[in-house]
């Protein structure tokens, strides 16, 4: 490990490391835009420059330089600052004066680096160059005169993203950052290339001229997109959310977030449900709470009573509603809704054991009836970090682009009794073998998946490399409450009362019995209601959720519901003193005291570590998969197919619709 002094100070770093990752460890801040820690080093902005010795007399840039032993290095000399404001000023040459207008204002590297390292005014007089905006889709907006060519949006797209559509054309003064023919980025990660750009050169086209960072309050929370649980910032003004940015969390998501994540935002204003609704008639009519228990009261279930939870819903709500069934004398509980009916005796074995971080260590995948692209993008982009460490890919299932090479052994999940010599030569030389199952070969392919766990020695000693990729927010905590029927959703048809909270894709003709929906969007579900109760999007209350991984999460309230709307957990716990037993608790803390007590592995964050035990099941697959169950990344949910934006993306990048681009 190099030691070397940086300002005086000697510090010890990893083999590799970079000096500016030198000048970091011993606490000296070094101004830089094309740096970037998850991407490749380019060096070309010059902005890091410091002085090192040993070594020619003039500074050097610390993000290509491998740090020695003996170096000394010197981060605030006179060279090193006039060499700086030098940099700054042919940054700023061609830069407009954009800033009063610009939406990266307030958050912007380019005016926090000019005010810290430049000369604080300009010596140049000649006419500043301008660059045609150029299109990249509904997500991203450009005014490509502010692009100081760091090239981190190339980087992200090709090295983390995989879709290799931005790049730079002309030379020199001349060159420009574009996206191939000018048309759409079709990644469902390219608005992290916003937080990125660190100018006003790409910037979020459905925020464009929203608000100032300055206005709007932060609150930390839980995305519910998909299963992966991305750490994010719900930023607000008023009661309305404008924006969703990630959080960095290292287990999980990183820094990166999903175009959904980030935009389906714009959808929890629109289409909502802000008051009750008793059907009457045939038509839903507005009515009052009280007005709605009774007509809910009224209905003679006895213990025939079920609940369905959707996709979004978290812990809390689905512990209240199984207290609630539980005084009504009933555990007719299912959580996935489309109708699966995997077996669910053991935790272990519908969970992703190797976690989303491990997932880079793996170096022998096969990947079975799933699309990891839109089931879960960042455990995606993990695998292409596996992949550059040496790791091999297999897949079942029909093809698609995963944005990696893969070799597709077929979409026969026959083939899972039978591999072929190219995987098992390839998992029989691995020390981490890794398998992903999907929603797609759980019906078919659970016992053949839980069979190569024995068969390609997937369990080892501080390894476990049998995983299953869940799609919804709210499975592994409906999970771990129980939510799940021997024969699924088929088995609560026939109750006489039944609950959906926010179940929006189930089959309602199955359901003849009464129907209570528990939603905050005027979807599927409130369409098939027989009463409608107003209850709170994923913002607008506090709640815990559970990932893919097991790993526990809290996220904490944004903004207020709506008029009428309220908290789920309070409409269930107020619904009780009309149809049943008191619930026992009138505070969120009551409900997760009695929630920990039920399942104690709620009660702390991270991980909850379930013990492998894989139930004995028929190992024989069968069925040709003729595709994933996820058919449109962007109108997954309720939220979803609310968000103009997200129509906008799934017309354009999923059904290849044209827009037409007024001039601006």
């Amino acid at each position: 490990m190099p030691k070397l002094k940086v300002d005086g100070i000697e510090v010890e770093v990893p083999q590799g490391a970079t000096v500016l990752q030198a000048c970091e460890a011993a606490g000296k801040e070094i101004p830089r835009f094309c740096y970037h820690e998850r991407l490749s080093i380019a060096g070309n902005c010059r902005m890091c420059l410091v002085e090192v010795k040993p070594g020619p007399p003039k500074p050097q840039a610390s993000c290509a330089l491998p740090a020695a032993d003996n170096q000394e290095v010197f981060t605030t000399t006179p060279m090193v600052k006039h060499a700086r404001e030098g940099i700054m000023e042919f940054l700023l040459i061609n830069h407009p004066l954009d800033c009063p207008i610009c939406d990266q204002g307030g958050e912007c590297d380019l005016q926090d680096q000019s005010v810290a390292y430049g000369r604080g005014q300009s010596r140049f007089q000649e006419n500043k160059r301008a660059v045609t905006e150029k299109y990249m889709g509904p997500i991203v907006k450009t005014i490509m005169t502010r692009c100081i060519q760091c090239t981190r949006c190339i980087r992200f797209a090709e090295e983390v993203a995989g879709v290799e559509e931005i790049g730079a054309i002309y030379r020199g003064e001349n060159m420009q950052i574009t996206s191939y023919l000018e048309e759409a980025v079709t990644s469902e990660l390219s608005g992290n290339v916003v937080d990125l750009c660190p100018v006003g050169a790409l910037t979020s086209k459905p925020y464009a001229y929203e608000a100032r960072p300055w206005e709007l309050r932060r609150t930390l929370t839980i995305d519910v997109m998909d299963a992966v649980g991305t750490n994010i910032r719900l930023d607000s003004r008023g009661r309305q959310v404008l924006r969703c940015v990630p959080r960095i969390n290292e287990d999980v998501n990183e820094e990166w977030a999903s175009d959904k994540t980030r935009h389906a935002v714009d959808g929890l204003v629109r289409r909502r449900l802000d008051r009750p609704f008793v059907r009457k008639g045939g038509k839903l009519v507005e009515a009052t709470w009280d007005e709605a228990f009774a007509a809910i009261a009224a209905v003679d279930a006895g213990s025939s009573v079920a609940a369905v939870a959707g996709d979004l819903v978290d812990c809390e709500t689905m512990y209240a509603a199984k207290a609630l069934l539980a005084s009504m004398g009933s555990t007719l509980l299912e959580g996935r809704q489309t109708g699966m009916d995997y077996d669910t005796s053991s935790l272990a074995a519908v969970n992703f054991n190797t976690t989303i971080a491990g997932t880079e260590e793996a170096d022998a995948i096969l990947l079975v009836g799933t699309n990891l692209r839109w089931e879960a993008p960042l455990v995606n982009t993990r695998i292409r970090k596996a992949i550059k460490r040496g790791a091999k890919v297999f897949a079942v299932g029909p093809e698609t682009d995963l944005t990696y090479k893969v070799q597709w052994l077929g979409a026969d999940l026959s083939v899972l009794g039978d591999l072929p010599d190219a995987v098992t030569t390839a998992f029989g030389e691995a020390k981490k073998p890794m398998v992903i199952v999907g929603g797609g070969a759980l019906k078919g392919g659970h016992g053949a998946a839980l069979k190569l766990a024995e068969t390609l020695n997937l369990v080892r000693d501080g390894w476990n490399g049998f995983n299953v990729v869940h799609m919804a927010a709210s499975r592994m905590g409906g999970l771990m409450l129980g939510y799940a029927q021997k024969g699924g959703i088929a088995d609560l048809a026939d109750a006489k009362l039944t609950f959906f909270l926010g179940a929006d894709e189930v089959d309602f003709s199955r359901f003849g019995g009464f129907k209570v929906y528990v939603g905050h969007h005027g979807d599927k579900g409130a369409a098939a209601a027989d009463v409608v109760l107003p209850g709170a999007t994923y913002a607008e209350k506090s709640g815990t959720w559970v990932n893919l991984e097991g790993r526990v999460q809290r996220g904490e309230r944004a903004v207020f519901p709506p008029g009428d709307a309220r908290e789920d957990w309070t409409i269930l716990r107020a619904l009780s003193e009309v149809v049943g037993t008191k619930l026992p608790f009138d505070s969120l803390a009551g409900l997760r005291e009695e929630m920990y007590t039920a399942v104690p592995a709620l009660r702390h964050e991270g991980l909850a570590r379930f013990e492998w035990n894989a139930p004995a099941l028929d190992a024989t697959a069968s069925g040709v998969m003729d595709g994933y169950p996820i058919k449109d990344f962007y109108l997954t949910n309720a939220i979803c197919r609310a968000s103009p934006t997200m129509q906008r993306c799934s017309a354009e990048l999923i059904h290849g619709q044209d827009f037409a681009e007024a001039a601006e």
